[in-house]
This record gives C-alpha cells, sequence and structure tokens, in this order.
C-alpha cells in the first residue's frame, strides 16, 4: 500500500530573473497579484516577518530593500498599517539598527510602518515539541504571527541550513515564531527546544508549520544573493539574482530549493508538511510564471556537516524492544 497523505491543491508561483533586488520582488508580487489581493482584503494589517538569524551579518538576513519591494507593492493595494517583525536568534533591535531597517518608518510614514521585536513584546500562545527523548515540552510562540486580523508575509531568502539543508520560507516562520528572553527576562530560549535531534527538528517543525499555516499569507524568497556552504549564518554569497513569491509557502520553498539544485528528497520537514497538506510539493501541480527554473538554477554548495544532517532519512534504530500483545504474538507465534 502506497503512502497515504492529504491532497495539496495546485499552486502558483512567482520565479523573477533581474539585476535589482527591489524590483525584483516587486515584479513577483504583481505577476500573483489576484491571489494576494484575495487574502489582503480580509485583514486590518500586514506583518512582514524578516529572517534575520544574524545582527550583523547581512548576507544572513533579509535586506531593507527586499523589504521595499514589498512595501512598493503594497503602497497602492494596501492602506492599514504594516508591522515589520521579528524575534531575531540575536537582539532583534541590534539586527533593524545594523540592516538599517529604522529608514522604512521614516520612508514609509503613509504606510504606517513600525518596527516590532517579538522578543521585547513577549506576547505569546503555547504550543507543543518533542524533546530528543519523543517527551512533550511546551514552546512560546509570537502572538502576532497568529493573529487572525495579520496578513502575515515571510521575508525570507536562498541559505543552505547546518540541520535541515535548507531554510527559505515555511522555516523562516517555524523558526522565527518561537520566542528567547528580552534584556532584563532572566535567560531563556525557545528556538533551542526546536534543535532536539537531527530527525526531531523535522517533527517540530511540521508540528508547528500546522498551527502557524493557517494564519500564513503570502511567502517571499529573496535569492538575489543567497547563502551557500555553512549556513545559515557563516555561508558564502551566491549571485542567483532572483525573486520567489506565492500564496503556497511550501510551493515557494519548492521552486527555491530546485533554483539552489537541491535534491527535494532531502528536504524532510518539507516533505512532512506536503504530506500533511500543507502546501504543494510536486513541482508538476506547481505552475510557474516568468523565469524557468532551468534558467536560473545554480548548484549550491551544502554545508560540511550534510551528511550528518540526511541521517533523518535513515531507519530509527534507538526504538526499544517490542512490548505489549505484539510481543506476546511473535513470542507464542500467534500472529
Amino acid at each position: 500500500m502506497g503512502t497515504v497523505q492529504v491532497a495539496a491543491p495546485r499552486a502558483k508561483v512567482a520565479l523573477v530573473h533581474g539585476d535589482d533586488r527591489r524590483k525584483n520582488v516587486t515584479a513577483a508580487l504583481e505577476s500573483i497579484d489576484e491571489q494576494i489581493r484575495a487574502g489582503l482584503a480580509r485583514k486590518k494589517y500586514v506583518v512582514i516577518k524578516p529572517n534575520n538569524v544574524s545582527s550583523d551579518n547581512q548576507l544572513a538576513a533579509t535586506h531593507a530593500d527586499a523589504l521595499r519591494g514589498i512595501l512598493d507593492y503594497l503602497e497602492p493595494r494596501f492602506r492599514g498599517p504594516v508591522v515589520i517583525a521579528e524575534a531575531a536568534a540575536g537582539d532583534t533591535l541590534e539586527g533593524f539598527e545594523n540592516f538599517k531597517y529604522p529608514r522604512l518608518t521614516t520612508e514609509r510614514r503613509q504606510q504606517q510602518v513600525s518596527l516590532v521585536d517579538l522578543n521585547r513584546e513577549g506576547k505569546y500562545e503555547t504550543g507543543t515539541l518533542v524533546d530528543y527523548d519523543l517527551h512533550v515540552v511546551p514552546v512560546r510562540l509570537a502572538a502576532r504571527l497568529l493573529d487572525p486580523d495579520a496578513y502575515v508575509i515571510s521575508s525570507a531568502m536562498l541559505k543552505t541550513h547546518n540541520a535541515v539543508v535548507a531554510t527559505l520560507a515555511v522555516k523562516n516562520m517555524v523558526l522565527g515564531s518561537p520566542l528567547h528572553s528580552a534584556p532584563g527576562d532572566g535567560r531563556w530560549n525557545d528556538k533551542r527546544k526546536f534543535h532536539a535531534g537531527v530527525r526531531q527538528m523535522h517533527l517540530n517543525m511540521l508540528v508547528k508549520a500546522q498551527k502557524l499555516q493557517p494564519h500564513w499569507g503570502l511567502a517571499v524568497i529573496d535569492g538575489f544573493e543567497g547563502m551557500e556552504g555553512n549556513g545559515p549564518g557563516d555561508g558564502t554569497a551566491v549571485a542567483s539574482h532572483i525573486a520567489i513569491a506565492s500564496t503556497d509557502f511550501v510551493a515557494a520553498d519548492r521552486v527555491g530549493i530546485a533554483a539552489m539544485g537541491i535534491n527535494p528528497d532531502w528536504m524532510g520537514y518539507l516533505i512532512y508538511c506536503s504530506q500533511a497538506g500543507l502546501g504543494q510539493f510536486d513541482l508538476a501541480k506547481i505552475e510557474i510564471t516568468g523565469a524557468s527554473i532551468a534558467s536560473v538554477e545554480k548548484k549550491y554548495k551544502l554545508h560540511e556537516d550534510i551528511e550528518q544532517e540526511l541521517q533523518w532519512m535513515g531507519p530509527m534504530n534507538e526504538l526499544p524492544e517490542r512490548v505489549g500483545s505484539v510481543a506476546k504474538r511473535q513470542e507464542y507465534n500467534l500472529g
């Protein structure tokens, strides 16, 4: 019997290639304008979630011009406020300053652009993960990313990763949603709970994607300058010069990993999300507008620990002996 999975609908993904990061992003969004407008019409405000895994390395963080590209698209189409909100791995506000995000609030007063550190805001909903021993542990998730009044945009990047092969739109939301302590609030970090093991991490990402996905509006992946090698923080630049956009986050990531030349069978958490019906992972069921994948594909060098990362695919050798009725049937040859 084949694998039983929840069928995801066909998806549309915009893939733009060009020599201007900001214009690439805007053009990608314009290509799927009808789908975006349908979601925007029901929301009171927009949340743009950048990917700032580093507070000082621009290559590892969402560029301000990618955010400008999103704002350019929104300006004539949405009249509510726009919040750029992040729960960075380090100090969120320090990253905002280093990457010149405050300029956006003065440039875009009419769009009511504001910056929010989700860690300092400290508002959360509680979810659950599993630890290395598969025991349930609680996790605090940023409330804004679960707000039914917010149109949530993932402003992600093309980057290799040190645990799950690659990080794009889905991972930006899933690992960007858990909080850690703000200055003066003791020392705790719920992001670390996801890193429970090479197999457990993919499962944890699926579990949290299931909670977050109903609130996802738009995936934007800036691949103008991607990261290969020891991502997500210490890799080197790849001039891919692309932008990807879709209202289906899994489909956007599927096109992204294809543009990076990554074997899709290696992407555990995306496969799980697809099997759970959270998005389309089958390229044959994704309509790509703009450039073709073949015309932009570059083979990204993966993290030096890639062999260890791929152990999630192998057999689970640490299982205990069978217990209960199954063991008894084997013992007496009754089954």
